[in-house]
C-alpha cells in the first residue's frame, strides 16, 4: 500500500513538472513574442519620431554666420590640406571654385576651359583647359603654386598631374552644402572675411526665409529627370538639384521609393506610377532648349507618364538648365527661391 502511495506521488510530482515546465516554455514564447513586437513597435515609433524629429529641427532651424550649417570636421579637413604660405599663383580647374574665387576677390592666373560660364571679369584669363585633362604646357607656362581643383576630380587630376612639382588642394563641388563649405573654407584659408560672409550671409538669409515659408506646410514627393541626348534618368539627392530638392524638405522618391543609390539612374516606369509623385522636375541636359519638347515626345511614346497625378495636375515643371544645370553658388540663391516656388506657392 505505502509503495502504491509513493508511486501516486511520484506520478503526480511528474505531471505537475512536465506542466510547469510546459507552462513555462510557452510563457517564454509568449514573452519573447511580446518582447519582439514590442521592440519592433518601438523600431518603428523611434524611427517614426527620429524622421519627425529632424523635419522638425531642420524646420524650426534658423541660420547665422555663427551657425552656418558646415560640418566643422569636413571644414577643418579642407583646411588642413592647404600649404601654410599663401599662394599668390592660384590655376583653378574647377567652375565653382572659380565662382568662389570670384566672389572672394581673388584673380586666379589660370581658370578652366568650359562651356559653363565663368564670371566675365575672368574672361580674359588664361585657360588652361577642360577640369578634367588642363594642358599641362599651359599649367607650367603659367608658374602656379597652387593647383585648386574640384574633389571629385582628385583622382583623376592626381594621374594627369603625376610628376609635376605642384601644390594641389581639392575641395567639394558637387552639392548645395558642399558650396557653403568649400566658399568657408577659401574664405577663411585666404583670409577673405569680409566678401566670404557677405557672400555666406546671402545664402542663411534665403535659407531661413524658405524655412518659415515651409513652416507648417505640407512637403511635396518629387522626382528629378534628367533629359540626356537620347534618354531620361532620375537624379538623387547626391546630385546639385537634388541637394537643393533636399534643402528645401521635399521627399526626393529617388531615394525614399526607388532606393536608388547612384547619382543618377535610369527610371523603371512601373516604380515610378507606385511611388506617384507630386512635382516631377525636368532638366535639360546637352541640348539646351530642346527639353520640353523632347519629354513631350517621351511622355507620347509611354502612355504610363499620363497615370501619374503630376501630369494630371500639371505639375510637371522644365527647369532652367542655366540655373540649375550646373553647380553654382552665384545662382544657388535663384535656384532655390525657383524651386520654392513649385513646392510652397
Amino acid at each position: 500500500m505505502k509503495k502504491l502511495l509513493v508511486l501516486m506521488v511520484v506520478a503526480a510530482l511528474t505531471a505537475m513538472t512536465a506542466c510547469s515546465s510546459t507552462n513555462t516554455a510557452d510563457n517564454q514564447t509568449k514573452n519573447e513574442a511580446v518582447t519582439n513586437t514590442a521592440a519592433n513597435e518601438t523600431k518603428e515609433a523611434n524611427a517614426a519620431n527620429t524622421t519627425e524629429a529632424a523635419k522638425t529641427a531642420d524646420a524650426g532651424k534658423e541660420y547665422s554666420l555663427e551657425n552656418d550649417g558646415v560640418d566643422e570636421a569636413l571644414f577643418n579637413e579642407a583646411l588642413s590640406q592647404f600649404p601654410a604660405t599663401v599662394p599668390q599663383r592660384i590655376v583653378t580647374t574647377s567652375v565653382p571654385l572659380t565662382e568662389m574665387l570670384y566672389l572672394l576677390g581673388i584673380t586666379p592666373v589660370g581658370v578652366p576651359t568650359s562651356t559653363n560660364p565663368i564670371p566675365a571679369d575672368f574672361e580674359s584669363i588664361e585657360k588652361i583647359g577642360s577640369p578634367m585633362a588642363p594642358d599641362l604646357e599651359v599649367v607650367t607656362k603659367l608658374e602656379p603654386d597652387l593647383l585648386l581643383g574640384a574633389e571629385s576630380l582628385r583622382s583623376t587630376l592626381d594621374k594627369t598631374l603625376e610628376g609635376m612639382d605642384l601644390q594641389k588642394a581639392y575641395l567639394r563641388t558637387e552639392s548645395f552644402e558642399d558650396l557653403k563649405l568649400s566658399l568657408k573654407v577659401l574664405g577663411t584659408y585666404f583670409n577673405k572675411k569680409d566678401e566670404m560672409n557677405a557672400a555666406l550671409s546671402k545664402i542663411l538669409d534665403k535659407e531661413n526665409e524658405l524655412s518659415k515659408l515651409a513652416a507648417g506646410k505640407e512637403l511635396p514627393s518629387v522626382m528629378l529627370v534628367i533629359g540626356t541626348s537620347d534618354s531620361f534618368m532620375v537624379m538623387s539627392e547626391k546630385s546639385y538639384l537634388g541637394s537643393l530638392v533636399k534643402k528645401l524638405g521635399a521627399d526626393n522618391i529617388a531615394t525614399s521609393v526607388l532606393k536608388v543609390t547612384d547619382t543618377y539612374s535610369p527610371i523603371n516606369m512601373e516604380n515610378v506610377v507606385a511611388a506617384d509623385p507630386d512635382v516631377i522636375l525636368v532638366l535639360a541636359s546637352g541640348d539646351h532648349g530642346a527639353t520640353k519638347d523632347k519629354f513631350k515626345k517621351e511622355i507620347e511614346k509611354n502612355e504610363t507618364w499620363t497615370k501619374l497625378s503630376a501630369y494630371k495636375n500639371d505639375k510637371i515643371q522644365i527647369l532652367d538648365y542655366s540655373v540649375f544645370g550646373v553647380t553654382s553658388i552665384i545662382n544657388a540663391e535663384t535656384a532655390l527661391t525657383e524651386i520654392a516656388k513649385y513646392f510652397y506657392e
